[in-house]
């Protein structure tokens, strides 16, 4: 569907929006504006990756922002973005996409209708700040996550499947940060194209995001290691108790052992106190144990 956001006056620029796009339809808008076909080619594809590139008077830009429909398991660059692709030049400025965003109708009715973008220039900037600022929630929401599991990893609490959410907030950050780290040459090639106002801004606003996706991704890890870390201490302990029992155990195990012996010459089979000396030996070499043990500090 094609939607004229802003119309072309003397001197201005036009400002087109195709949702859904179709080959057809998109092929129509490229003749129109000149614009490559192997550029229109990525725009229709949903999995490209940001980028930019110039080709005569005409800039293309992917951009990829945070979906408003991201499963708890997602963990992809598609599960995770959504694509949004920008012609745009000195007198026109195309948005292609397949999700309707409700960040354009803003942009559209506190600064295009307004007057406040007069340029595409400016627009572009709107719409790449917009992008940004929809991963600003999905990040403090990971970290809000983080803070509800730390307590329960350094106090040992029984958590369901605590292991597959930190995995998988950990995989969201870090395909935020990838998608930072792709986004980062468009906003340089932005230079000298945008005022130096918004250039900054936009600099600013995206080393924040990514300052904090690597710091999530930093607290994941080592929760991890805490994790890891308790489960191993808690394995020794398991593994002390037992080794424990089984030092008491095996020289009773020996004594039993001798003395369930069934030859005919042991000479305590026939003594009246056997038994009491077989059990008075096993009661005293558990003392000697004890007390050694005491002596090493291991009880």
């Amino acid at each position: 569907m094609i939607t004229i956001l802003k119309e072309k006056t003397e001197n201005d620029y036009e400002w087109i929006d195709i949702t859904h796009p179709d080959k057809e339809e998109l092929n129509k808008v490229a003749s129109k504006y000149d614009l490559h076909k192997a550029l229109v080619e990525d725009s229709l594809q949903p999995e490209h990756l940001p980028k930019f590139e110039t080709v005569g008077d005409t800039q293309f830009i992917i951009l990829r922002l945070y979906s408003n429909k991201v499963n708890p398991d997602a963990d992809t660059v598609q599960e995770v973005t959504d694509k949004i692709a920008v012609f745009f030049g000195s007198h026109f400025l195309i948005t292609i996409h397949r999700r309707e965003y409700p960040f354009l109708n803003e942009i559209k009715s506190r600064y295009v209708e307004t007057g406040k973008c007069v340029t595409p220039f400016q627009l572009l900037f709107r719409i790449v700040h917009g992008a940004l600022a929809s991963y600003k929630n999905p990040i403090a929401d990971l970290a809000k996550e983080l803070d509800f599991y730390e307590p329960k990893i350094f106090m040992q609490e029984k958590t369901p499947s605590l292991l597959k959410n930190l995995y998988y907030i950990k995989r969201k950050a870090s395909v935020m940060d990838f998608i930072f780290d792709l986004s980062r040459p468009i906003i340089d090639n932005l230079k000298g194209k945008i005022a130096s106002t918004h250039f900054n801004q936009l600099k600013d606003e995206i080393l924040g995001l990514q300052t904090n996706t690597r710091h999530v991704v930093d607290n994941v890890a080592n929760l991890l290691n805490v994790y890891i870390s308790l489960s191993s201490q808690r394995t020794n302990e398991v593994v002390r108790v037992l080794t424990v029992f089984s030092v008491f155990f095996m020289p009773l195990t020996f004594i039993v052992g001798i003395y369930g012996m069934n030859f005919d010459f042991m000479p305590e089979l026939r003594w009246p106190f056997g038994y009491l000396y077989a059990m008075g030996l096993m009661v005293f070499v558990t003392f000697i144990i004890y007390l050694w043990f005491k002596k090493k500090g291991w009880l």
